[in-house]
């Protein structure tokens, strides 16, 4: 069964950069298109970026310009480049598959960052 272990976040001051990282296990990778969703206190989980098997990304409006989704099909893992960070981008950044593709039911335990000065 698939696992996802997120990391990589913290507390950072606006305009700063963190680099999320998803390590997934239990399935081939290479073959499923990823994505990073968000959730912050009191709102409903969203999606801020996907990237297909083939690498083709795309992002929330919200985010866009600024994060950037890669992954490395050697190391199983997905990446999330965070620049130019807002307070609103506050949350626990979780990866799953994109809503297209059906989430997998499990979600591992998310990462979180905060963007405070």
């Amino acid at each position: 069964q698939v696992q996802l272990v997120e990391s990589g976040g913290g507390l950072v001051q606006p305009g700063g950069s963190l680099r999320l990282s998803c390590v997934v296990s239990g399935i081939t990778f290479r073959s499923y298109d990823m994505a990073w969703y968000r959730q912050a206190p009191g709102k409903q989980r969203e999606l801020v970026a996907s990237i297909t098997i083939g690498g083709k990304t795309t992002y929330a409006d919200a985010v866009k310009g600024r994060f950037t989704i890669s992954r490395d099909n050697v190391k199983s893992t997905l990446y999330l480049q965070l620049n130019s960070l807002k307070p609103e981008d506050t949350a626990v950044y979780y990866c799953n598959k994109p809503p297209a593709r059906g989430p997998w039911n499990y979600w591992g335990q998310g990462t979180q960052v905060t963007v405070s000065s």
